[in-house]
């Protein structure tokens, strides 16, 4: 686990490669944020009928999940440690009031908005230490008091029950390798009295796979069709878990 991971995206050159490089359009992870954005797009207008909410994106970086929900969301907040981060996302003109909050000390407090609510934690989990899982989880019970108040929605992208966990061995002394299971994520959210109420798996292939040109195809159509219908959710890579308050 990298100790400086928060510190890291405070560099400008860092927050370009980002953005530039682990997104560019034709990434394994552009795919999968593809995939995300057709998925929480129905999922919130499932989710919210009447009313549009509030979106409060914990870590939000330059603000991926912020443009996912664009135009199904009332108003936006992204939340972020990285000045060069939101200072991305202002550049890009980001439809959403930009909040730079302190790595640490006293959780949060998201900003006072009325009516129903939607927090995104996006790309954090894995590769920072328990005390900033809980800080983000803890965020997130600020904003949604209740059952009703809302959903959270989490995003795991280092499943251990994936084929991603074959390289373990291979990878273990990297601290850019880090696994979460879904027992992890469910019981973390539980500290903060979180239920998972949906669990959608995006990309049951690895990197590897689409990195290979010969590959690519068969991984783009094996994942699109497995995310469409949510079949082998368990076992893939990159994993949403949308949660509600227990009481």
């Amino acid at each position: 686990m990298r100790a400086d991971y928060t510190e890291l995206f405070r560099d400008a050159s860092t927050v370009a490669k980002y953005e530039h490089v682990t997104f560019a359009p034709d990434s394994y992870a552009s795919a999968v944020n593809r995939r995300q954005r057709a998925y929480l797009r129905r999922l919130v207008k499932r989710a919210f009928p009447y009313r549009l909410p509030v979106q409060h994106d914990f870590a939000c970086g330059t603000g991926r999940a912020i443009r996912i929900l664009h135009g199904l969301v009332s108003s936006a907040h992204g939340y972020d440690t990285s000045e060069p981060m939101l200072t991305r996302a202002a550049e890009s003109a980001l439809h959403a009031d930009l909040h730079l909050v302190d790595a640490i000390g006293d959780v949060p407090a998201p900003a006072a908005t009325d009516g129903p609510i939607l927090v995104t934690i996006f790309r954090l989990l894995l590769h920072v230490d328990d005390p900033v899982r809980e800080r983000a989880i803890a965020f997130a019970a600020k904003a949604l008091r209740n059952y009703d108040a809302g959903l959270l929605i989490v995003e795991n992208h280092g499943n251990r029950h994936s084929l991603r966990h074959l390289g373990h061995r291979r990878h273990r002394h990297s601290p850019w390798y880090q696994e979460l299971d879904h027992v992890e994520v469910a019981e973390l959210l539980a500290r903060h009295g979180f239920t998972i109420v949906e669990r959608r798996g995006f990309a049951m292939l690895t990197q590897g796979w689409y990195a290979r040109p010969w590959l690519r195809p068969l991984a783009l159509a094996t994942d699109n069709i497995l995310a469409r219908t949510g079949w082998l959710s368990a076992c893939s890579v990159n994993v949403l878990y949308v949660a509600r308050r227990t009481g």
